[in-house]
């Protein structure tokens, strides 16, 4: 299912309003993620999705899953609420892979249609960012996230349990290369159609660490916009690795920062979250 309308949607708004992409927007603009995603097509050894639960803070859960109705009223009441006057921006960012979810297109579409005002955005794994590109374009997205954490088919093969692709679930370096294929080839894809790319990156001590700048090189060149370094949140399979320290942190986004802005504000927000950051 893809949205109507006419494509380039609302492309053209002001990244510096969208506070998850511009330090210009942070503590000025409020957002407000749509869980309405549950399903994912790629298992992160990091990721440990929950759709109860009303107590952590991190990406990969929510409250609960809500249908694309019940997500428009949603933002029906929070711009009628206090944070009304400074909500500028709907995200979907799970609490699984928002691509692989129709009701992602539905509750894009009821957004468009009733709140065209509002900036439009997706957090995605990047693999089905090339052939669904068109249904984001058509929803009037205009700022796309793809979390893309290596460009290492064998380290990739150490993050990723497996990949779902065309009915097919591969592992190993198979499924880590063409999540990464798909993952470049959506981020060139989305800049060139004039969409404001980030680039989301778990950073994971020993295993991805040494090569950020080179990383940051490559999606530069392929049109993304903004590089957001994030620490890894230790549970799944890396449960037992140390994050980096805030020190190490700070090291990584100064070298990075020559090559790419970097976003340092990032509270790596629930599925359901709504507030100003």
């Amino acid at each position: 299912m893809g949205c109507t309308g006419s494509c380039g949607g609302n492309s053209t708004k002001d990244v510096s309003k969208h506070p998850c992409f511009s330090p210009h927007g942070h503590g000025k603009s409020g957002r407000i993620h749509l869980p309405v995603a549950p399903g994912c097509n790629i298992a992160c050894g990091y990721c440990v999705r929950k759709f109860d639960c009303a107590n952590e803070s991190r990406p990969g859960v929510t409250s609960r899953v809500i249908t694309p109705e019940q997500a428009l009223w949603r933002v029906e009441q929070a711009l009628a609420s206090d944070i009304g006057p400074y909500l500028q921006v709907i995200g979907i960012a799970g609490p699984g892979e928002p691509l692989a979810n129709p009701a992602t297109y539905t509750t894009l579409e009821l957004i468009q249609e009733h709140h065209p005002h509002l900036i439009r955005c997706i957090s995605s794994n990047g693999l089905l960012l090339p052939e669904r590109l068109s249904d984001l374009l058509r929803c009037g997205v205009s700022h796309v996230t793809v979390t893309l954490n290596t460009l290492d088919p064998a380290v990739g093969a150490q993050i990723y349990r497996y990949v779902r692709w065309q009915g097919r679930k591969l592992t190993g370096e198979m499924g880590a290369q063409i999540l990464l294929e798909q993952q470049l080839l959506g981020i060139e894809l989305a800049a060139q159609a004039g969409m404001t790319v980030k680039v989301n990156t778990v950073v994971i001590p020993g295993l991805n660490d040494k090569h950020l700048e080179e990383l940051a090189w490559e999606v530069r060149a392929r049109g993304a916009s903004i590089l957001n370094l994030m620490p890894l949140i230790n549970q799944g399979i890396f449960a037992d690795v140390q994050p980096p320290t805030p020190e190490e942190m700070h090291t990584y986004r100064r070298q990075a920062e020559a090559i790419l802005p970097q976003l340092s504000h990032c509270r790596q927000c629930r599925a359901d979250a709504i507030g100003i950051i």
